[in-house]
């Protein structure tokens, strides 16, 4: 949909969003306070709307900043949100790095609306050593990286439970971006076999508060759970498509197995 939806007109691109966020022209109407007719000429290309009106009915239906600057070039205006490198991100760029460093020892990531890694702390950084030179380039899916069963699946225990967790995400996601990348990521998951060193199944309890992902790695195995962070009022793409994971011993063996791991190499120098 990124570079197709770009080609539509204003009018098909707001009718496309109104229904994927499945909301009637009367249901905008009372979000927006623009009357169900007025939308409806907006839609079928017979009234023009404004940079304003745009913005209105993008906050009214979520529409995510990359697509917002769809529906203005497609209206005839000029983008309104920057794409920026997060190297350019200035003190969004130094909140990720302190967020990533005072979660030490336990792993942290910042990952865009695609699972693709952007950068992570020491600590994530040591688990994925053993990804495979393949799942690099041209840079770490960190979804594909963890499940696929060349790489990293067969260390997860709970294997289908996790990629069933997993697949969830994604369709989440994928409803609110439309992204057809995400699409193809979704039936390339959806399509892993079970690794034959994996163990457990779906059915398999490892609490009553949340499913972790459970894995074993050389310090034994760990039981991680993870927090999502995004930012608030972004204004530039990149900003807007980052998150931040965080993860967490899910249990006190593996809090106890991450200080130990990190107290020895700040021992080794």
């Amino acid at each position: 949909m990124l570079a197709v939806m770009s080609q539509e007109t204003v009018g098909t691109l707001v009718r496309h969003w109104r229904k994927r966020r499945r909301m009637s022209q009367l249901d905008m109407s009372g979000s927006t306070g623009v009357s169900a007719r007025h939308l409806s000429f907006v839609e079928t290309g017979r009234a023009a709307p404004s940079r304003a009106m745009i913005e209105r009915l993008c906050e009214a239906l979520d529409v995510p900043l990359r697509e917002r600057n769809a529906l203005y070039l497609a209206a005839g205006f000029a983008p309104v949100h920057d794409e920026r490198p997060l190297a350019d991100l200035g003190a969004a760029r130094a909140a990720v790095r302190t967020v990533l460093r005072g979660h030490e020892p336990y792993p942290s990531a910042a990952v865009n609306h695609r699972w693709e890694l952007l950068t992570a702390n020491h600590a994530m950084s040591r688990f994925l050593t053993g990804v495979p030179e393949e799942f690099r380039h041209p840079r770490i899916n960190m979804l594909r990286a963890t499940l696929h069963p060349e790489s990293l699946g067969p260390q997860i225990r709970n294997y289908e439970q996790w990629r069933t967790h997993t697949v969830r995400r994604i369709r989440r996601q994928l409803e609110r971006t439309g992204d057809p990348a995400l699409d193809d990521l979704l039936r390339e998951v959806e399509g892993y076999p079970v690794p034959m060193g994996a163990r457990g199944s779906a059915a398999q309890s490892y609490g009553d508060l949340m499913v972790p992902m459970v894995l074993d790695t050389e310090i034994g195995t760990l039981s991680l759970c993870y927090v999502l962070s995004v930012f608030g009022a972004p204004r530039d793409v990149t900003l807007d498509e980052i998150a931040i994971e965080t993860s967490f011993p899910a249990d006190e063996a593996t809090r106890a197995a991450l200080v130990a791991m990190a107290e020895r190499e700040v021992a080794a120098g």
